[in-house]
């Protein structure tokens, strides 16, 4: 490693695709046309128990970027194995939109997933600067497990379950 003049961006992403990840749907409100948005994250994770904080990252190039930075607060909905349509769905430079998928209410707004295996609704503690994305934390104010199951994983590049 010492001595080497490029760093090679590809290999690098790949190595990072060695570690295995659940992977989330955050929800948030526009207040636009459509009310909801929603986006794949595999950036997930809690930050703190006492205060309960998680945080995720979303890319500045993402056009639901500054929807979600501005948003007041969000919903981080936990996916299970048979999600890998919804994920996809919602991780494509196009859609957004939640229409058809089954949602739970939420007291925040921003609706969960119904069939997901955890949701936290979250008010937004602080937006940090991540190099080429931004880093959401968000303080949970509840969180519910509607769903039983096995989670969603992604490992090198697809969809995988756990062995």
């Amino acid at each position: 490693m010492a001595g080497d003049q490029s760093f090679d961006s590809r290999a690098f992403r790949d190595a990072l695709g060695l570690y295995p990840t659940g992977v989330a749907v955050v929800t948030a409100a526009t207040g636009g046309e459509a009310s909801h948005i929603g986006i794949t994250v595999n950036s997930f994770t809690s930050v703190s128990l006492d205060p309960p904080l998680v945080l995720w990252c979303i890319d500045r190039r993402s056009r639901r970027h500054d929807a979600f930075v501005a948003a007041p607060g969000f919903t981080v909905s936990l996916l299970a194995a048979g999600h890998r349509a919804v994920s996809a769905r919602l991780a494509g430079a196009g859609e957004h939109s939640l229409d058809g998928l089954k949602l739970l209410e939420t007291e925040l707004g921003p609706p969960a997933l119904a069939d997901c295996l955890a949701a936290f609704e979250c008010t937004r503690e602080k937006v940090a600067d991540g190099g080429d994305h931004s880093v959401l934390i968000g303080r949970v104010l509840r969180f519910h497990r509607p769903q039983e199951g096995a989670p969603l994983v992604f490992f090198r590049g697809r969809y995988s379950a756990l062995a």
